[in-house]
């Protein structure tokens, strides 16, 4: 697997496997794995760019026994990408649920991992180093009791994270850790409460409302990210997350 730290060049070009086997992966998609690829027309006729995919991966845990819990909020902000953009998650590949479409002209891929939250690697390394994803391509998605609930915040990179999901993603992008977050605030857990178990609970009304919204504002921020990079548009997103809750 070769997944490399170092910030790309600009990319105007990338080179997909010419061969895909049906082993490797199954889906109910008419579509190839390997048309992934948009381009845009320049001013000479006789060249076009072609857009980087982003490889975007929601943490959390498959079954019903984790569904709707604040542990597997990066999970329903997939869901809700798929439904914004008209994606099916229909393709099974490297331990992960998959769905492949675009956002504009730039193509993506949704990913879910299959493998449980602490191993959530297992699925992003591979199908980064086949897809051949660029780090800063790699957005990931996942639960942080660091902010309020209901509170999103993008990063380019972030440092050593206390979140397992992420510290094993890390671990199988060869220690790299320059790839973009979007952190979801699912708040603190209350008095004694253990830690686990805050993770394991589903939210209150009041808290669903909140990450409900947020969830839609996240689909927005997502769009933007992928279409205008870390712009000032991500800024003022992220500022505006912030106060979100304040009232003057």
């Amino acid at each position: 697997m070769a997944v490399f730290c170092a910030s790309p060049s600009t990319v105007t070009s990338l080179l997909y496997p010419k061969a895909y086997k049906l082993g490797q992966a199954k889906s109910n998609s008419k579509r190839s794995l390997c048309s992934l690829r948009a381009s845009l027309p320049v001013s000479d006729n006789n060249l076009k760019f072609e857009y980087t995919p982003w490889l975007i991966v929601g943490l959390g845990n498959p079954g019903l026994k984790y569904y709707g819990t604040r542990h597997n909020i990066g999970f329903e902000m997939i869901d809700h990408i798929a439904l914004a953009t008209d994606i099916s998650m229909n393709t099974i590949q490297s331990k992960a649920l998959v769905g492949i479409g675009s956002v504009g002209e730039v193509p993506i891929l949704l990913v879910k991992p299959q493998a449980y939250m602490n191993f959530s690697g297992e699925s992003v390394g591979p199908l980064a180093a086949y897809y051949q994803i660029p780090l800063r391509h790699i957005l990931m998605i996942y639960d942080d009791m660091g902010l309020p609930n209901g509170v999103l915040r993008f990063q380019p990179k972030g440092g050593q994270s206390q979140h397992n999901g992420l510290k094993n993603v890390t671990e199988h992008l060869n220690g790299c850790r320059g790839y973009p977050r979007l952190s979801i605030g699912i708040g603190n857990p209350p008095g004694n409460m253990d830690m686990k178990a805050f993770l394991l609970q589903k939210f209150s009304p009041l808290e669903r409302e909140q990450i409900d919204d947020g969830l839609e504002q996240g689909v927005e921020g997502v769009k933007t990210l992928i279409e205008e990079g870390f712009s000032n548009s991500i800024s003022r997103f992220n500022l505006g997350q912030k106060y979100k809750f304040h009232t003057v």
